[in-house]
């Protein structure tokens, strides 16, 4: 990470000291944007053009759109944004995953034609400010927003520095109106926006890297031979890993830009306490499942053509989804299990709620145990670096593993990854549907404070490997 700990919050520091200063507000985006561009710079120097040639297109595009006269120049522009930004997309992101397919199929049906593969580096953050612009301009098209008006308003959406690198992916609407009136933070804010910063830190640094990282990354090691055990805590330490990682980050993101007063959308809601797989999608990632759902899954038809014409809706949003994660097919399988889960739940629906004890208690926590198993079985996917291992995994899961598997892990390091992704679901069955700031209510002041110090002396104890948030790579 070009960013350690102490350079963030030294960079963290200095922009919200100018931040602070008597300046207009004009000035203090500005200050904002030039912080944002160099925050971005600092990953790697070369991208900071591509970003900007996104803001500037689909900035005039958006603009030409709404001036447009007849809807076939409306669709050519539309046109425009799209394969710009998802040939961007695809070159960077899809190009070497491309060629490479592409040569085996060739090679397979004995055709003598050899695609030049072209290796180049994933700019950091692409895959997210471009549905950030898209959803602009898809929205202006729709009718849905107008084009802003402020250059500087539309640079600093797309740029600011909290969501840039790893979301929440922002709607447009959800941004830009912010920027109408100065925004200072108020103390209240200030102190809840740091809270939310240790809180993420410590979910990513003391329990994903911390506790779970080292015990995914023994069983899902090129060759390793888990048993059962050893791949049913690997799965639900994964489980933990990626949503204290990836919450996490979504934490210090909302909390960093409060410290600014600028409020960013939530994208996690207690995800393992889900009563299904739509549920779950509702609750995890919230800012992609919702984007995908209103540009892509709705106009694909959505719902609205019957049912056979939905659950192939349902399945190509959940396999794009899936390859939106990452140039592999185990990120596909990983998308299709999810399609697959979301269609069987659609069939089965209306059987399980004419059976009355799936209505009460019972019925719930059956619902719960059987999403999140189903979750952990495809997390399988999602971490394995190839299919070989991914199948390893899962044969030992099932009881398949060979005489020789096991070993990898002692029991006090399976007991602890059990221990602590119960705890998590413990707590988010517990406060499924309560918002962070109204937990921090209900319990006593002494316990919040001994909690936040808790987590500090836990987070400048800490020791192990430097880990890079694992949605950077996305």
């Amino acid at each position: 990470m070009v960013f350690n700990s102490l350079t963030f919050l030294l960079f963290l520091a200095i922009s919200l000291g100018v931040h602070a200063l008597p300046l207009s507000w004009r000035a203090r985006k500005v200050n904002l944007l030039v912080a944002s561009s160099l925050f971005y710079a600092a990953w790697n120097p070369l991208f900071l053009p591509l970003l900007w040639y996104a803001i500037t297109l689909d900035w005039f595009l958006a603009r030409a759109l709404h001036a447009a006269r007849t809807q076939a120049r409306r669709k050519v522009l539309l046109g425009v944004s799209l394969v710009s930004n998802l040939g961007l997309l695809a070159f960077f992101k899809y190009g070497p995953f491309l060629s490479d397919n592409t040569n085996a199929l060739f090679q397979a049906l004995g055709v003598p034609l050899q695609v030049p593969r072209v290796d180049v580096v994933l700019p950091v953050a692409i895959s997210f400010y471009t549905f950030e612009s898209l959803a602009y301009t898809l929205d202006v098209y729709r009718g849905q927003e107008k084009p802003w008006r402020s250059f500087l308003d539309f640079s600093l959406f797309l740029t600011f520095f909290p969501h840039l690198v790893a979301g929440p992916i922002v709607r447009p609407h959800d941004f830009l109106p912010q920027c109408l009136e100065e925004r200072r933070a108020t103390l209240a804010q200030l102190l809840w926006g740091l809270l939310l910063l240790v809180l993420g830190v410590f979910e990513k640094t003391v329990l994903a890297d911390g506790l779970l990282a080292p015990l995914v990354d023994t069983v899902f090691s090129p060759g390793a031979q888990p048993n059962a055990w050893e791949a049913w805590s690997a799965a639900l330490a994964f489980s933990g890993q990626i949503f204290c990682d990836f919450a996490g980050y979504s934490l210090c993101a909302i909390g960093v830009a409060l410290c600014f007063g600028f409020h960013l959308p939530d994208n996690f809601q207690s995800p393992y306490a889900s009563l299904g797989f739509s549920d779950f999608w509702r609750r995890w990632h919230i800012s992609l499942s919702s984007w995908l759902r209103d540009y892509l899954y709705i106009s694909l038809g959505g719902n609205r053509h019957g049912p056979t014409r939905t659950h192939v809706n349902l399945m190509l949003t959940m396999l794009l989804g899936g390859l939106w994660h990452g140039a592999s097919w185990t990120f596909v399988v990983w998308g299709g299990l999810h399609g697959l889960f979301l269609v069987a739940e659609r069939l089965l629906r209306p059987s399980l709620e004419s059976l009355r004890w799936a209505r009460g208690p019972a019925g719930r926590f059956a619902a719960v145990a059987v999403t999140f198993v189903c979750v952990c079985f495809a997390w399988v996917f999602f971490r394995a670096p190839d299919f070989g291992t991914a199948f390893t995994v899962v044969k030992a899961m099932v009881g398949g593993a060979g005489t020789g598997a096991g070993g990898l892990l002692s029991r006090l390091d399976m007991l602890l990854a059990v221990l602590t992704v119960s705890v998590l679901l413990a707590v988010q069955w517990r406060y499924r549907d309560e918002p962070l700031p109204r937990i921090f209510e209900s319990v006593p002041w002494w316990a919040s404070a001994g909690a936040v110090t808790a987590m500090l002396v836990a987070l400048v104890t800490a020791t192990g490997v430097d880990r890079a948030f694992i949605y950077f790579q996305f």
